[in-house]
């Protein structure tokens, strides 16, 4: 995936960075620094961490890739933002094998939760990461957009069996490990202890729509991203997104 704020990549990105971007402005606000402090659970080649160290943050990339941390580090140079991204080895399991514990203002699970053994405990160690004033971003595929895009290629068995799946798979074949309801990942954050400020879908309408018509069509583009805009927070449509994103925030955050 591109940077979030390059116009192609931001169909698949933009209403997260959007609501991200917010959660930074208002922990800088609330907490009178510049720099805060970001932790970026699988973070991979650096898709939102080098956007946000160009905010002007200090962001640690954990991820158990080798070959997606070397990638994250060239892309920081590129960037300029070196010195404000760090990367480490490492797994939402084992994660205070490499970072400390409740010494981040925000924390981002991005794309972790589908793989991982147990949800509720890397959502519980994302969650201790924190400070007691700070914010959880969640990010982690959809059921019920799986099931719409399996019953619109054809595949009505598939989309069955994943609707019917407690994992959400429509198959031996699926790549996908995990999906989750909306229902689903609230209660994780809310068990986690955290209150829900937000829940977004993610991809209403990105990964239905045929590309050549987004990249051909005069304002296709723009239009577009203004629809996901406006589909995101209603709950009618989230509940058939690609993904599903949620914002967690402390009670100290929550407060302030």
């Amino acid at each position: 995936m591109s940077d979030p704020t390059r116009p192609r990549a931001s169909l698949r990105t933009a209403v997260v960075w959007e609501v991200l971007q917010d959660a930074l402005d208002r922990r800088v606000k609330a907490t009178g620094r510049e720099a805060l402090d970001v932790l970026d659970t699988g973070g991979g080649s650096g898709n939102f961490a080098v956007p946000a160290a160009r905010l002007g943050h200090r962001v640690t990339v954990v991820d158990p890739s080798p070959n997606a941390l070397f990638a994250l580090e060239r892309r920081a140079a590129e960037a300029g933002v070196a010195d404000r991204v760090r990367g480490v080895q490492g797994d939402a399991h084992g994660l205070f094998d490499v970072v400390e514990r409740g010494g981040y203002d925000v924390v981002l699970c991005h794309g972790v939760l589908e793989y991982v053994d147990d949800p509720a405990e890397g959502v519980r160690n994302a969650v201790d990461a924190l400070r007691p004033e700070g914010v959880l971003s969640l990010l982690a595929s959809g059921l019920g957009g799986a099931v719409l895009a399996r019953a619109l290629a054809g595949h009505f068995k598939e989309a069955k069996q994943a609707l019917e799946s407690p994992e959400g798979r429509w198959g031996e074949g699926d790549p996908m490990p995990r999906r989750f309801t909306p229902e689903h990942l609230t209660e994780l954050v809310e068990q986690a202890g955290l209150r829900v400020g937000a829940v977004h879908g993610v991809r209403v309408f990105a990964d239905l729509v045929p590309g050549v018509l987004v990249d051909t069509e005069p304002g296709a583009l723009d239009a577009l991203l203004k629809l996901e805009a406006a589909a995101a927070e209603l709950p009618a449509f989230r509940s058939v997104a690609t993904q599903l994103h949620v914002l967690g925030e402390t009670r100290g955050a929550a407060e302030a």
